[in-house]
C-alpha cells in the first residue's frame, strides 16, 4: 500500500483563492471507493494501491483545466513501503508515541 501526498495548483484563474478547485478535486476522490484520503491545509494525503492513486491524481490534475485554468502544477510525493503495510494513521501514531 502506498501513501501519497498530492498538491494540485491551478494557475491563470484570475483569483488567488483555490478552495473551489480543491473541493472539485476532492469530489474526484469521493468517487474512488478503494482509496482513503485526508485533506490538510497544504495538500491531500491519499492511501491505497499506487496504480489506483496515480489514476485518481491524473483525474484530479484535469479538474482545474475543465474549470478554465490556463495552467496546472501538480506535485506528488510517494511513500511506497513494501516490507510491511503501513497506513496514514500508523505513521502519525509512530511519531506521536515518541513525543
Amino acid at each position: 500500500m502506498a501513501i501519497v501526498e498530492v498538491c494540485v495548483v491551478p494557475l491563470g484563474t484570475g483569483s488567488t483563492s483555490v478552495s473551489e478547485y480543491v473541493a472539485a478535486c476532492h469530489k474526484v476522490l469521493q468517487q474512488e471507493k478503494d482509496l482513503q484520503y485526508q485533506l490538510t491545509p497544504m495538500a491531500t494525503i491519499i492511501e491505497g494501491d499506487l496504480d489506483k492513486i496515480l489514476a485518481a491524481i491524473s483525474k484530479m490534475h484535469e479538474v482545474p483545466f475543465a474549470a478554465g485554468a490556463g495552467r496546472v502544477i501538480t506535485t506528488i510525493r510517494i511513500d511506497d513501503r513494501r516490507d510491511k503495510e503501513r497506513t496514514m494513521a500508523d505513521k502519525v501514531a509512530s511519531v506521536e508515541e515518541k513525543l
